[in-house]
């Protein structure tokens, strides 16, 4: 399994990320913690909350068609594994964000701007987490 390396999108996406974070934190005063942003969704408490919410959900929705206008093609998505496998992955990954306070946008992405020590645990958590799939998946299940 080859993993094509495409740096100027990553650092096109991460520094789009970290400009949506500082803004969110400058203008709203809010951390962007993608998981947090979604589940209040389900909460109706503060209209004004919930409308912030749905334009964030909204605007990440739409990243794949503002791609489609600037290039004139739809992003490439190559899923090589089932998606049995996805919907697994997606359910271990929302008991990981329920049990951690958080997910890699809020805790990697803010919390370790923040120097925030919790997400740096965390950061550390999800990374080696990360390295360990991605070894046991290419070097011992698909050897």
């Amino acid at each position: 399994m080859e993993t094509a390396f495409t740096p100027w999108p990553a650092l096109a996406g991460g520094a789009l990320i970290g400009l949506a974070a500082v803004l969110l934190m400058a203008l709203h005063g809010r951390i962007l913690g993608a998981t947090g942003i979604l589940g209040g969704l389900l909460r109706f408490s503060d209209p004004a909350d919930w409308r912030l919410r749905a334009a964030l959900v909204v605007g990440m929705a739409l990243g794949p068609l503002a791609y489609l206008l600037v290039t004139g093609e739809s992003p490439a998505i190559d899923l090589p594994i089932p998606n049995a496998a996805i919907g697994l992955g997606g359910l271990i990954v929302g008991i990981g964000v329920s049990y951690g306070g958080g997910c890699t946008s809020g805790h990697g992405v803010c919390g370790m701007a923040r120097f925030s020590r919790r997400s740096m645990v965390a950061t550390i958590s999800f990374m080696a987490a990360a390295f360990a799939t991605v070894f046991l998946i290419r070097h011992v299940l698909v050897a």
